[in-house]
């Protein structure tokens, strides 16, 4: 985890947090009712943050996923036309053998 990736989500739980601090402060002026308000929003903000990362993990697997299914099909490719080389190969010698004892 770069915590770059994640400043914005921080920066943004913070006003959230000092916001409603001050508002709650503000309006009621009870010191119990704003800590309470600022913690929850604080929880608020970081579950939008491990949300985020959530996300961003299950991002990273469906990438992987995809490259690992990528590489399988196109090795499967190669290997089935490896196959049909070899079948074609074998049904012209075949043919060829064939031709050559009706000629004989």
């Amino acid at each position: 985890m770069d915590i770059r990736d994640y400043l914005v989500d921080i920066v943004l739980t913070f006003v959230l947090v000092v916001s409603t601090l001050v508002l709650v402060m503000r309006l009621w002026q009870d010191l119990i009712i704003a800590f309470s308000a600022t913690f929850m929003m604080l929880a608020f903000g970081g579950l939008f943050i491990s949300l985020a990362m959530k996300i961003r993990h299950l991002d990273e697997s469906v990438i992987s996923r995809e490259h690992t299914m990528r590489v399988n099909l196109e090795d499967i490719s190669n290997r089935m036309s490896q196959k049909y080389d070899n079948s074609i190969s074998h049904i012209d010698d075949v043919v060829n053998e064939l031709s050559r004892r009706m000629y004989r």
